[in-house]
């Protein structure tokens, strides 16, 4: 008798839509945030923080103002609004897989790995990123 249960972590079928794995819906509130709203979101948010620190620091100053004001954004308004400026214009929220509130720790984890870069370039196929599977959170429209 065979199993159709994957045995490893690595024998995980893909999502047929983003999120069907987590139990979200294919499409409309609650569904996986696509990319062009991503886009969007950060754009937004890189772009206050970029304008904030310009207010106050020039040249590389700036530079670091502008990564700090984004953490600081990042982590200050996803526990209280359920997520950043940028997403929740573009109609999305941050919600961990376990349900509940986001809580502290998650955004502050999330956002150290956010601002990594790399992290965020690294997604699954219920397009999740590195920083979200860790951070136990998944951006959902909402």
């Amino acid at each position: 008798m065979t199993s159709q249960q994957p045995q490893r972590f690595g024998d995980l079928e893909p999502s047929v839509w983003p999120g069907e794995r987590l139990g979200l819906p294919e499409q409309g509130t609650g569904s996986v945030g696509r990319i062009g709203r991503r886009f969007l979101a950060i754009f937004i948010d890189w772009t206050s923080a970029l304008l904030l620190a310009s207010l106050f620091a020039r040249g590389a100053e700036a530079s670091w103002l502008t990564l700090l004001i984004f953490a600081v954004l990042q982590i200050v308004f996803i526990p209280t609004i359920g997520g950043s400026v940028g997403h929740r214009l573009c109609g999305l929220r941050v919600v961990p897989i376990a349900g509940g509130w986001v809580g502290p720790w998650r955004p502050i984890l999330r956002t150290l790995l956010l601002c990594l870069v790399i992290p965020v370039l690294v997604w699954d196929s219920d397009q999740r990123g590195f920083h979200d599977k860790i951070a136990g959170t998944v951006l959902i429209r909402g």
